[in-house]
């Protein structure tokens, strides 16, 4: 096995089952002119968020971690008419490219971007009644992700759906002596999953282009 065999099996199922879409295109394009790091969702990922956005029957979706704003027209166009997604991003470049992507795929009334560090933002959310929120993904720095998560589930109902990206970190995350912060950060986060009776969780370890890493999907229990 190796990460060429991955990238081209996610290739074929690419062309397979997620065709080239112009405005998907143009985002991770705009994305890449203007220096973005190359850390988004794959295709396949962000088709998968939009079918588990759709599974939830999601009318409010809430992003913690913008970038470009490629996952955010995937999880847009889960939504149904009336529906909104409120995007968190803490960096000004990213939000300006994020909202010119977003405003070209025909979401500009349907997103809500939110600048700003998202623990500052999460507490203003939860203040202005901004939940509860059908689906939360998380896909932000990896250090907060234990905070990110506890806001979740205060800005959650029961049957909520929360999606943490990049949990994997390569396998690192199997070493408890890793010092690097973002694994460490998973490792945090864990804890706190494993500890908080109002949610079921589990992970699932991914391969394909964007290499070994892998997602927590978590869900609110109904008894909340």
């Amino acid at each position: 096995m190796s990460a060429e065999l991955w990238t081209a099996v996610d290739d074929y199922f690419d062309r397979a089952l997620v065709p080239s879409d112009p405005a998907l295109d143009a985002a991770l394009e705009a994305s890449a002119e203007a220096g973005l790091p190359r850390i988004g969702v794959a295709p396949n990922q962000g088709k998968m968020l939009q079918l588990l956005a759709r599974l939830q029957g999601a009318r409010r979706i809430l992003e913690v971690g913008t970038l470009g704003g490629y996952s955010t027209i995937w999880l847009a166009r889960a939504l149904p008419p009336g529906g909104r997604l409120i995007t968190l991003e803490v960096d000004p470049k990213h939000a300006e490219v994020a909202r010119a992507n977003v405003a070209r795929a025909g979401l500009a009334d349907v997103v809500d971007l939110r600048l700003g560090p998202a623990l500052e933002t999460l507490p203003k959310l939860a203040t202005e009644g901004g939940g509860p929120f059908d689906m939360i993904f998380i896909d932000a720095d990896k250090p907060n992700n234990r905070e990110y998560f506890g806001w979740a589930i205060e800005l959650a109902r029961p049957g909520t759906l929360i999606v943490v990206d990049n949990v994997v970190r390569y396998g690192q995350v199997v070493d408890p002596d890793d010092t690097d912060p973002d694994t460490q950060g998973v490792h945090r986060l864990n804890e706190l999953i494993a500890s908080e009776p109002r949610v079921s969780a589990m992970a699932m370890q991914t391969v394909g282009r964007k290499g070994h890493d892998g997602f927590v999907m978590a869900l609110v229990n109904d008894d909340v």
